[in-house]
């Protein structure tokens, strides 16, 4: 499949994970890809696999929580390719602890990266999006429809971009711009093998016990591949929604 010819996407938290898996699977389907990171060798080696797979690829370092930073880089993506089809809002990190030992400086990165970031490259990118009648796809995760216990500051952000996913959908319908959101859940990421060391020593693994996949954790190309579907236009009809990509962990 070529889904993406002639489209122009670009993909925050590119370096790893579920990032570079997303930019590797639309470098397949044709898309032209702006990856976004502020891991500046890392982002640079997922771009260059994306050229090594036939695909027109550049990288970007920029810090999404900063927004000088953010306007400068999306100037700079649209100058170079001419139009913005498809943002991927991907970029986020996880802290953890007690809920009443978290402090605000932890709150405030985490919100800051996750939700604040999230808020201003979609801001920066929606005249770009209009112009096109694009779309955004938005990562959400499990956690933004269920408790996860230690993760409060994670959970908080991630509820917060789904309800942004429901609010930019039902804004922006009119004008053509659709936005959908993925909810992954036990995905084998380098945030996901690190939260049982961020984790607390005293923390109750039995609560771990319900928000764990009924099958198996599995690789970010499983949702690499929900994420190409939901901004291709294959699901033209499919606007203010999310799919869960949990292994019927909240089924």
């Amino acid at each position: 499949m070529r889904r993406f010819e002639g489209k122009v996407v670009l993909v925050t938290g590119a370096a790893s994970g579920i990032g570079a898996a997303t930019v590797e699977r639309l470098a397949e389907e044709g898309a032209t890809l702006a990856c976004v990171d502020v891991q500046a060798d890392l982002v640079e080696e997922v771009a260059d696999t994306a050229r090594a797979a036939g695909a027109s690829a550049r990288s970007w370092v920029c810090d999404i929580s900063d927004e000088d930073a953010v306007n400068r880089t999306v100037e700079e993506i649209v100058a170079t390719y001419g139009r913005l089809d498809v943002l991927c809002n991907i970029a986020g990190l996880m802290r953890t602890g007690h809920s009443h030992e978290v402090p605000k400086e932890q709150w405030d990165l985490v919100i800051g990266i996750n939700l604040t970031g999230t808020f201003l490259v979609t801001k920066a990118c929606l005249p770009h999006l209009l112009e096109t009648k694009g779309n955004i796809v938005m990562a959400a995760s499990t956690s933004s429809l269920s408790g996860h216990p230690y993760m409060l500051a994670y959970s908080a952000s991630k509820g917060g971009i789904m309800s942004m996913t429901y609010t930019l959908a039902m804004e922006y319908a009119r004008r053509g711009l659709r936005v959908n959101a993925v909810a992954p859940g036990g995905i084998e990421t380098p945030l996901h093998a690190a939260t049982g060391t961020m984790l607390p020593p005293d923390s109750d693994w039995s609560l771990f016990e319900r928000i764990s996949p009924v099958d198996q954790t599995r690789g970010p190309e499983t949702v690499a591949s929900t994420i190409a579907f939901l901004a291709s236009d294959d699901a033209s009809h499919v606007n203010g929604e999310y799919i869960r990509v949990d292994g019927a962990t909240l089924a």
